[in-house]
């Protein structure tokens, strides 16, 4: 009866800890996909109205960048927070400062009104959210992953990695209703609506995690070295004795990150600006592909718990590098019907493959006491250094080759293959083997020099 009632207990903490990861991350990534809509749709022309319809662009997807330049810095305090002091702390705090900032951008004036201020407090408050949103997701896996047995981690992981591009469709679909509103209202007020909504979602989120429990495995590793009257940094620890699994996650992510901002940012301007879609049909086409993703990134959590997570996220990159190609030869079709099955295929192959590996993947790389940290900085400094920069890039590429995605295939095609190389470096590195574990091996970049 005891036994009953303890495992009762606890697949409800599973059931409580994925919700309220889930919830965190989708709002974390709603207000990512508002801002990321907005960029190419009407940042450019409210806050940039003096530059050119490339050049606003350009500084719009800049500001967007801002905001990941800035999470490392946000994964560093929050994560080590996370591991020093609680991982429910830690989320509670990346909650707040994301609630602030996110209804802050839409309270902001626009350039018309006070000039050139505008731009510098959107800058700000995109910073704020950078930071905020800098541990958000490596949070929720770690405390997913931490409640999870291990032979079903990848799965578990899988539905708030998800959770992210249900995020990015709901903002989305947000700005597609508004879109079909008058262009002199859109822009006069209506724009901010979106921003300022948000503020409901957060309530009910920050409600959530406050009732949270701290998990198992972390009070566990606490304990462990409070009588081992053991009192070390988490980084420090970090990029002291795992250097080689975090440059591995660092790389290894690369490609999900380059290809998802790809799919889920550059592509409105690319198909509003340089094809000359409708604005209505690049959001559907968008959404469609969206969806599919949802269904596909558990089932690879599945095949990743059965099959193991490198070899998972390794397949989505293989399949990435074989479909960018006719990606691309879709879209510039022109028709919504072809372009959002092209997209699906993608989000549902390859993303749901890496999204529904990439949870276990990482979390096996690290141990408990510093697992938020190598989370956060594997995921953060790969979003700051490649996934920020890649609507930026993209624009760029694209206007070089005189409207052509030529470039850009061969960029998304270089991150794809670094993906493959770390992530077979990783497997080797790994704490757990399809939810066996095995003994950690120590790592080269422990030994010093």
């Amino acid at each position: 009866m005891h036994t009953a009632h303890a495992q009762q207990t606890k697949r409800k903490n599973i059931r409580r800890a994925v919700f309220a990861s889930t919830l965190g991350t989708i709002i974390e990534w709603y207000d990512y996909g508002l801002y990321a809509a907005a960029s190419g749709l009407i940042i450019n022309k409210l806050f940039f109205p003096q530059l050119s319809v490339l050049a606003g662009t350009l500084a719009a997807f800049a500001t967007f960048a801002v905001g990941f330049i800035v999470r490392p810095i946000g994964g560093v305090v929050i994560s080590h927070i996370g591991d020093k002091y609680g991982r429910k702390p830690a989320l509670i705090f990346c909650i707040t400062i994301m609630g602030i900032a996110t209804v802050g951008l839409g309270l902001l004036p626009t350039y018309e009104q006070v000039g050139i201020l505008a731009p510098i407090l959107l800058i700000l408050m995109r910073m704020m959210q950078g930071f905020g949103a800098g541990a958000e997701l490596a949070g929720a896996i770690t405390l997913v992953a931490e409640y999870a047995p291990p032979h079903r981690r990848a799965f578990f992981t899988s539905i708030p990695n998800a959770a992210t591009n249900f995020g990015v469709m709901l903002a989305i679909t947000t700005f597609l209703m508004i879109s079909w509103v008058p262009e002199d209202i859109l822009f006069s007020w209506v724009w901010r609506v979106p921003f300022i909504l948000s503020l409901a979602l957060f309530g009910v989120a920050l409600y959530i995690r406050a009732k949270l429990d701290e998990t198992p495995e972390y009070v566990a590793a606490m304990e462990s070295a409070a009588k081992a009257k053991e009192a070390k940094v988490p980084l420090a620890e970090l990029f002291k004795n795992s250097r080689r699994e975090v440059l591995c996650g660092f790389l290894a992510m690369g490609g999900h990150q380059a290809l998802s901002y790809v799919l889920n940012t550059f592509a409105i301007s690319y198909m509003t600006s340089t094809l000359g879609m409708a604005r209505s049909d690049s959001l559907i086409v968008l959404i469609v592909a969206l969806g599919f993703s949802l269904i596909c990134a558990p089932i690879g959590g599945l095949l990743s718990d059965k099959y193991g997570s490198g070899n998972v996220f390794a397949a989505g990159a293989i399949i990435a590098l074989i479909l960018v190609w006719p990606l691309f030869l879709a879209i510039d079709t022109k028709s919504v019907v072809i372009a959002a099955l092209a997209m699906s295929a993608v989000y549902g192959i390859s993303w749901g493959c890496t999204c529904g590996a990439q949870g276990a993947f990482l979390s096996n790389l690290f141990p408990t006491r510093y697992r938020f940290s190598g989370i956060a900085m594997c995921r953060e400094l790969s979003g700051a250094l490649i996934g920020g920069p890649t609507p930026f890039i993209a624009t760029m590429l694209v206007a070089y080759a005189g409207g052509k995605p030529t470039y850009l295939m061969l960029f998304l095609g270089l991150f794809s293959f670094l993906t493959l190389i770390a992530v077979l470096m990783g497997k080797h590195l790994s704490r757990h083997n399809d939810g066996e574990a095995q003994p950690h091996p120590t790592p080269i970049a422990s030994a010093r020099p």
